[in-house]
């Protein structure tokens, strides 16, 4: 039965931290990473699925936001798990774009499903606790680098959540890929192995591994590509999902390919007449 994160048809297009952005002037914007209106402007190009992290702040306010501090991409300085919530409010994105809230970012496109990585241990309980009020348990996959992090998360949610490949899951994934015989070894809890080309000099991805997953049936999703002819490379691999900050890049191959999926609702939510 197909998980209902996955229940769209693939190759899954994923706006990573919201994607890059041209703006009125077409001028290309790389700054806004994480922000609404990088959101946004993924939603108006057609992307249902939109990538971002979490930290917590001290006082448990889930924010979408990549690093563990403010100072690089904001006006404000110091670490978001000391702060509380009224001091990052005030914080802007390159000058001028607030943190979101993640409970604000699921609330305002409420068609979107979001991929969350999260970022500190402190994430993980109001993780569960925005997933209770805002009932989203089928719109996230939740992820992280840290193996442990991941599984306490697991074991924290009251209800099924679809979640990626740890560490350990992918390199019991990458020992199973070797060997028929190993495939026992790999894990069946994640719905998804969200994975990068390469880690350091060591590649990742390979056929044999996009066949292991696909046997276990879990999807394979590569980040983050932006040269769309490695985008067409990957696809014609048999990948089922491409994590990028190129959002028009992405389109323009998949829309080349018939595979650009016309939205059954507007950004609003709003069912589409057909």
């Amino acid at each position: 039965m197909t998980n209902a994160y996955l229940s769209s048809p693939t190759p899954l297009a994923l706006a990573h931290r919201g994607g890059w952005f041209t703006d009125d002037q077409g001028v290309r914007r790389t700054e806004l990473e994480n922000t609404a209106v990088a959101f946004q402007h993924a939603v108006d190009l057609g992307y249902t699925y939109l990538e971002t992290d979490v930290h917590a702040t001290v006082d448990g306010v889930l924010m979408a936001f990549h690093d563990d501090t403010l100072d690089r991409t904001t006006d404000m300085s110091g670490a978001i798990g000391d702060l509380p919530y009224r001091e990052v409010a005030r914080a802007r994105v390159a000058g001028r774009e607030p943190v979101p809230v993640l409970e604000d970012l699921l609330g305002s496109w409420p068609q979107a499903r979001f991929n969350i990585d999260l970022k500190s241990d402190a994430a993980v309980l109001p993780m569960r606790d925005v997933l209770r009020r805002t009932n989203a348990w089928d719109r996230v996959c939740v992820g992280s680098f840290d193996q442990f992090r991941l599984d306490r998360a697991r074991r924290l949610f009251d209800r099924p959540v679809a979640t990626s490949c740890g560490p350990v899951d992918v390199a019991r994934l990458r020992v199973a890929s070797l060997s028929p015989l190993l495939r026992a070894l790999a894990s069946r809890v994640p719905v998804c192995a969200q994975i990068p080309l390469w880690h350091g000099t060591f590649p990742v991805l390979s056929r044999d591994l996009i066949r292991t997953a696909h046997r276990l049936g879990l999807q394979v999703h590569v980040w983050t590509v932006n040269g769309t002819d490695v985008m067409d490379r990957l696809l014609d691999a048999g990948v089922d999902g491409i994590v990028t900050d190129n959002t028009v890049g992405l389109r323009r191959v998949l829309a080349r390919r018939g595979r650009w999926p016309e939205p059954a609702h507007g950004a609003d939510g709003t069912p589409k007449n057909g």
